[in-house]
């Protein structure tokens, strides 16, 4: 969801606004890198050379996904959490579900 105005969480703005120049430097960064393994890929490199690019790229895509689950925690899960009710345990289920994901 890209529309700031989205209230799945219960406000107006997504939790990682504060942080979202971050978040877009990180993702430039690992836009690079993907981009500099097919380049190695392409000029035929060495195999461990390009498997330390993809293992650079996944962590940089890794730093970005724990930072944004950390906003949802504190923004959307928190204010969630505080109302109670159905949406507390709707959005802990979310966050849970994200977690695994990640873990895969």
């Amino acid at each position: 969801m890209n529309d700031a105005t989205d209230t799945t969480c219960g406000h107006v703005t997504h939790g990682y606004i504060d942080h979202k120049d971050d978040l877009l430097k990180r993702l430039r960064r690992a836009e690079g890198q993907v981009r500099g393994v097919h380049r190695m890929v392409e000029e035929d490199v060495y195999c461990i050379d390009i498997l330390t690019q993809v293992s650079a790229a996944t962590k940089a895509l890794e730093r970005v996904a724990l930072a944004l689950l950390d906003d949802h925690l504190r923004h959307c899960v928190a204010s969630a959490a505080a109302d109670g009710g159905a949406v507390a345990a709707e959005k802990l289920e979310e966050a849970s579900a994200a977690i695994a994901r990640l873990v895969r």
